[in-house]
């Protein structure tokens, strides 16, 4: 007897619950880059609602992929237009079908080949990733590309050596060698540590002004009073 969709459904695991099944990040340098993305793009978004951040996590995009355990992990990711919340991972059956907006991977020696061919088919047949970068913590190698029509094409680097995310709105590009946002303007979106020693570099130099201009005026004040004028 056939079986209705609901009652397929019904026999389905909670596939909500799928564990992320991806290995430590290669180095230190990986894991402070993959942590460096993070946490900017959370702090310029930071009074957004609507994306999702995927880190180091595994995306589960069919059945079948389950069954033969064809997994595939994403050094990262953003989904934009989604609910901002925690996930366990990425299953695209039970995000509406939705595959992540743009990809990030960091190259490695062990993972550069499948990360240059395997991967960026996949992201350009399967997925339809509208745009996918990877860079090297290593040799700092980066590069971009942007899906136009069937295939990528390279996104070329302007006179600052910045690739642009159509994406993100921003900029990519090596700074300190590390990889980093820029404004749509060229300059460097600070990480919330940078954020917050310029608020408190700001604070430090207005308190300086106003005790500059504090003293000015008692200076001021003793002057006109040797005058036998009252500052008052």
């Amino acid at each position: 007897m056939a079986l209705t969709a609901q009652q397929i459904a019904d026999l389905m695991p909670d596939t909500s619950q799928l564990e992320s099944d991806e290995p430590e990040m290669e180095s230190s340098l990986h894991y402070l880059q993959l942590a460096l993305l993070v946490a900017g793009l959370d702090w310029l978004w930071r009074d957004r609602e609507d994306y999702f951040i995927g880190a180091n996590l595994t995306i589960y995009y069919s059945q079948q992929q389950l069954k033969n355990r064809e997994f595939r992990g994403l050094d990262f990711f953003v989904a934009k237009n989604t609910v901002k919340r925690p996930r366990r991972s990425w299953v695209v059956w039970q995000e509406d079908g939705k595959y992540p907006d743009i990809i990030i991977e960091l190259l490695s020696d062990s993972t550069a080949k499948v990360d240059r061919q395997e991967k960026k088919n996949l992201y350009q047949n399967r997925f339809r990733t509208p745009e996918y970068f990877w860079f090297s913590p290593e040799d700092l190698e980066l590069a971009g590309f942007r899906l136009s029509g069937e295939e990528y094409q390279p996104i070329l680097m302007n006179e600052s050596g910045l690739l642009w995310s159509h994406v993100l709105g921003l900029y990519l590009g090596i700074y300190n060698n590390q990889l980093r946002y820029f404004s749509p303007e060229g300059e460097l979106i600070p990480t919330p540590e940078e954020a917050a020693l310029q608020a408190q570099t700001l604070a430090e130099t207005e308190r300086q002004r106003a005790e500059t201009e504090r003293q000015r005026a008692e200076r001021l004040a003793e002057q006109l009073r040797a005058l036998g004028i009252n500052p008052d």
